[in-house]
């Protein structure tokens, strides 16, 4: 135990030390975060808009990816590569980006491989992870069980489904892979994907709330996986985050108010 007197000898010093460690850490900048949305390139069928994707793995396709990632990795220089995988395949994609570094297998059709590997094996030493969660699924089954009786309901959101695969389809049509990136990281068409959702957020309202249940389940998933780029993304470090574009509309919803990390627009890059 220390007396008054060796009290006051010492409190000069801690408060040196305490004023040096705040220096530190008012030193380390805070995390930078690029998120990009994409459709998926190797699709398997799973999105509730069904639409037929452009091919690339044309040489046009093939060189405007590689200058995206060449853009990023040289001048965002990410520290990490996150990716829409299950962290249970984690050892698998390592083993797979160290298989591609050593020449020994091409790149896969997939954005995991043609996106995220490329701007992994461009960035030194960055850290590739999977930060998907996908134990809490959309529960949509509720819902559209219970639009059946809501006919009007139900057309205005068939209508509203048609006009996003209308565009989609228009912009595949055309086989720019540049126009169909930006679309997708466009901040007016990450409120329409998100509107699909609040279009349906009243029913079973006062009752059941089926449709707010089946939003609010979408959001769940949503929230566990930004709760993961939030364990990456610590001070100082540089994370790029790649997922599709209905997990990036939420995600940059998230980052833009996270006060933590500061969030890159991914859009100069695309151009």
């Amino acid at each position: 135990m220390f007396d008054r007197t060796q009290l006051q000898r010492l409190l000069p010093m801690l408060l040196m030390l305490a004023t040096v460690s705040v220096s530190a850490i008012a030193d380390v900048p805070p995390a930078k975060v690029m998120m990009m949305g994409t459709f998926h390139f190797d699709s398997p069928g799973k999105d509730t808009i069904k639409v037929t994707h452009l091919d690339v793995m044309t040489a046009n396709n093939q060189a405007y990816l590689e200058g995206f990632s060449t853009r990023v990795a040289q001048q965002f220089a990410p520290t990490h590569v996150l990716l829409e995988c299950s962290p249970e395949n984690q050892s698998l994609i390592e083993q797979r980006l160290a298989d591609y570094l050593a020449g020994n297998d091409p790149l896969r059709r997939n954005e995991i491989y043609q996106v995220g590997f490329r701007i992994a094996a461009q960035s030194e030493g960055a850290k590739v992870m999977c930060f998907d969660h996908r134990d809490v699924p959309w529960q949509a089954e509720p819902l559209f069980a219970a639009m059946t009786s809501q006919p009007s309901l139900d057309a205005s959101m068939q209508a509203l489904l048609d006009s996003h695969k209308a565009r989609m389809d228009a912009l595949h049509a055309r086989g720019d892979l540049r126009a169909i990136l930006l679309d997708s990281n466009d901040p007016d068409i990450d409120r329409q994907n998100q509107y699909l959702y609040l279009h349906t957020n009243a029913v079973g309202a006062f009752d059941d709330f089926i449709g707010a249940d089946a939003a609010a389940s979408w959001w769940h998933r949503n929230f566990r996986m930004y709760a993961n780029v939030q364990q990456v993304a610590a001070p100082g470090t540089r994370v790029f985050v790649l997922g599709g574009q209905g997990h990036t509309a939420i995600l940059k919803d998230l980052l833009a108010i996270d006060t933590a990390r500061e969030a890159i627009d991914v859009l100069p890059y695309l151009h």
